[in-house]
């Protein structure tokens, strides 16, 4: 972020991206496929895309109990990003968060 010249959201999208790639290996793998991040920037949004092959296994935000070690990442991305969401594909889906450009 520091390069397009948004540093103070370094920490929010590396962590945005963190959770979503770790949902994308625990939820949506399937062997020999891989999955895709993609980062877009315009003026007002940076949009945060992460897709993979299983279509039938749409996230949810958890409620985990509090001796429970899974179950939060979609709830940080809630809280750090103004919108996310899901879109389906052909193969698979995207799950995508944005964070208004401030």
């Amino acid at each position: 972020m520091l390069q397009w010249g948004h540093p103070l959201m370094a920490g929010d999208v590396a962590l945005v991206v963190s959770e979503l790639a770790t949902n994308s290996v625990m939820h949506g793998a399937v062997r020999g496929r891989l999955f895709r991040v993609h980062l877009t920037l315009t003026e007002f949004v940076l949009r945060v895309a992460v897709s993979d092959p299983r279509g039938e296994r749409l996230p949810r935000l958890g409620r985990p109990g509090d001796d429970e070690c899974f179950g939060r990442g979609l709830l940080i991305v809630a809280q750090l990003a103004d919108r996310w969401g899901v879109e389906q594909r052909d193969i698979g889906k995207t799950v995508f968060a944005e964070l208004s450009v401030r």
